[in-house]
């Protein structure tokens, strides 16, 4: 089961620093592993999920932007790309997708079932009212089934859904859960029952029934006696929006590519197999998940592409203290902004100019635009203040050209990489966005 919140901060559990209480996750953390350096490829909606359900960076799988909510941007998740939710239909896994997806569904061969999921229930975008209707559709499978549902009852509807899914489900069949809440993205609109339950504020609100729903489907595995068989992964997608949320000890949030865009919570949990109690800073990637997955089901990972995500299975039995990761990029829609190689980050070179959409009201940000590489040293600060390259010239030095491998295998601005996958369908000029 892969429960996914959306633009929620590193600091908003917590069991991650939040001045309120989320008791279910905390105890889903409490009884297994807890993350303090859970990476996710994009620190956009659309391209972290495109990564998450492949196992490959944005570049590498033809998503790496995000969609509108206008219909005049033409994305989706290409058919080609194979997710975990495909792989695990070969172990006769029966699988559902509940939630937000924003890879495409009316695009060819982009809908959820498209993808390998049995299944589908729940919102095509993001929710809202400021424009068409179809922004506001809850679907079943391919279907409407309630033209302009109210935003308050979402939550509820997809923890029902789950919650039906395991108590109907065979209990010897194995199953894939992937439940993408629209919490915390906007509208920050908790249901009625959550409204001052934090006396923290709206936003905490809003995370206190995120917490609620999780606490309501683990109570689900509990009744029907899966809690020893089934792996229970919780992250989010990227970080905090800088209006609500917090990203604790890091800098920046969404849409930057500072810690606190793209490192976010993660907790795994797997009674009686992951050891409790467990927190663990070794990196680990969103992309992990597809590798995991498939030696967890027994099936074999695809051969006829790279998969950039990891088996982390040691990692989560406690037995390794060592990332699989070697380098890890970080990427700002088209443009390379990061690479990182252990405890060293290097910001590269950037202008306006390089900015996708998204980043263009950013002007505030730090590092919206840099003259010259900035060298970070993430053991001693996590909240990348201080400029360390003149003083690790060599660091630098191979941190560049790590950058220079990635430019040629997955692309930049202005540059094609050779493994880099066009946008589905193609557009002319989108890789200059």
């Amino acid at each position: 089961m892969v429960i996914f919140a959306d633009d929620l901060g590193y600091g908003d559990l917590g069991c991650y620093g939040a001045d309120y209480e989320t008791p279910s996750l905390d105890q889903l953390a409490a009884e297994g592993l807890r993350c303090t350096d859970f990476i996710v490829p994009a620190n956009v909606c659309s391209p972290s999920r495109a990564a998450l359900l492949t196992g490959r960076y944005p570049m590498r799988n033809g998503h790496p932007v995000y969609r509108t909510e206008d219909k005049t941007w033409t994305y989706g998740l290409h058919p080609d790309e194979i997710t975990f939710a495909e792989l695990l239909d070969a172990a006769s896994y029966q699988s559902l997708a509940v939630g937000k997806w924003h890879l495409g569904f009316e695009k060819e061969g982009s809908h959820p079932m498209d993808a390998g999921f049995d299944a589908y229930y729940g919102l095509a975008y993001n929710y809202s009212k400021k424009h068409e209707p179809w922004n506001r559709a809850l679907y079943r499978d391919r279907e409407v089934e309630e033209a302009e549902v109210e935003f308050e009852v979402v939550t509820e509807r997809y923890t029902q859904e789950v919650v039906r899914f395991i108590e109907q489900h065979d209990p010897d069949a194995p199953f894939l859960i992937y439940l993408a809440h629209q919490i915390a993205h906007s509208p920050v609109l908790p249901s009625e029952a959550f409204k001052g339950a934090t006396g923290k504020g709206v936003y905490a609100d809003f995370v206190a029934e995120l917490d609620h729903s999780t606490g309501q489907v683990l109570e689900a595995l509990r009744d029907a006696g899966l809690e020893e068989s089934t792996l229970v992964v919780f992250l989010a997608d990227n970080g905090h929006t800088g209006r609500f949320g917090s990203g604790g000890p890091l800098a920046g949030g969404k849409y930057t590519t500072m810690e606190g865009g793209h490192r976010v919570p993660g907790i795994f949990r797997w009674k009686g197999t992951i050891p409790a109690g467990q927190v663990s800073d070794v990196t680990v990637s969103s992309m992990d998940l597809l590798p995991l997955f498939c030696d967890l089901a027994e099936v074999e990972a695809p051969k006829d592409r790279k998969i950039d995500g990891k088996n982390i299975l040691n990692v989560l039995l406690g037995e390794a203290e060592e990332s699989p990761h070697e380098i890890l990029y970080y990427y700002n829609g088209h443009n390379l902004q990061a690479v990182r190689k252990g405890k060293w980050k290097l910001h590269l070179p950037r202008s306006a100019q390089d900015q996708p959409f998204w980043g263009k009201g950013g002007r505030s940000r730090r590092f919206y635009e840099l003259d010259e590489a900035f060298l970070v040293n993430l053991e001693t600060d996590i909240a990348e203040e201080r400029n360390l390259a003149a003083h690790y010239p060599e660091v630098v030095t191979d941190l560049l050209e790590e950058a220079e491998r990635a430019r040629r295998e997955l692309g930049d601005v202005g540059v094609q990489g050779r493994d880099q996958r066009p946008g589905w369908p193609p557009r002319h000029g989108a890789n200059s966005l």
